[in-house]
């Protein structure tokens, strides 16, 4: 078989496919043709082909899929005016928490984030595929260690955790503030 044909193939698949398809599904549809370093190649070449056109091919943490370039964004949307949900600081905070130090358990949540995490944020970022249960940790109560799941990954369009974006280091309490000294010199009025 050919890489043109290959690609065809390959492109086809991909166009149909409801989700993303990994490496080993796309060598699969070959019955030992090709092997994955030829599909690979087929892939990139594919990938090329697309370079100019309204789709990309992408590899996500899933697969490879099509997805629509970020410029053509604004066009697609008028033919579903729906509005993408909203999600509330709380559940982005509690998200990015999991997703930078997982596996974590709701109470790391609530250290790291300084205030109660509502079950109804887990449950909403369960329910949307984002997070899960992964296990347990091992003290008193055994409380659900907490990650970020594939789909994450994949409606972000990210490869891997590592593709997340780099975070600042948190600020250091004691640092200097303009004006004030440092921040442990810092108290706050209290009202009787």
């Amino acid at each position: 078989m050919d890489r043109d044909e290959a690609q065809h193939v390959l492109e086809a698949a991909l166009l149909c496919a409801g989700r993303p398809l990994t490496l080993a599904e796309l060598v699969a549809l070959f019955d030992g043709a090709l092997s994955a370093s030829d599909v690979h190649a087929a892939l990139q070449g594919l990938q090329r082909a697309w370079e100019t056109r309204g789709l990309a091919l992408v590899c996500v943490a899933g697969g490879w899929r099509f997805q629509t370039r970020a410029q053509v964004h604004p066009f697609l949307q008028r033919l579903h005016p729906e509005k993408p949900p909203r999600y509330s600081r709380a559940v982005l905070e509690t998200l990015a928490v999991i997703a930078y130090r997982q596996p974590v358990t709701r109470g790391d949540i609530e250290a790291i984030r300084g205030v109660t995490v509502g079950t109804s944020i887990l449950r909403q970022l369960e329910e949307r595929g984002w997070i899960e249960v992964v296990g347990h940790r091992e003290t008193v109560g055994r409380p659900a260690l907490y990650a970020t799941t594939r789909q994450f990954l994949d409606d972000l369009g990210l490869a891997s955790l590592q593709a997340l974006p780099a975070i600042d280091e948190p600020a250091d309490p004691t640092r200097e503030l303009p004006g004030l000294g440092s921040a442990s010199d810092v108290t706050s009025e209290s009202t009787p």
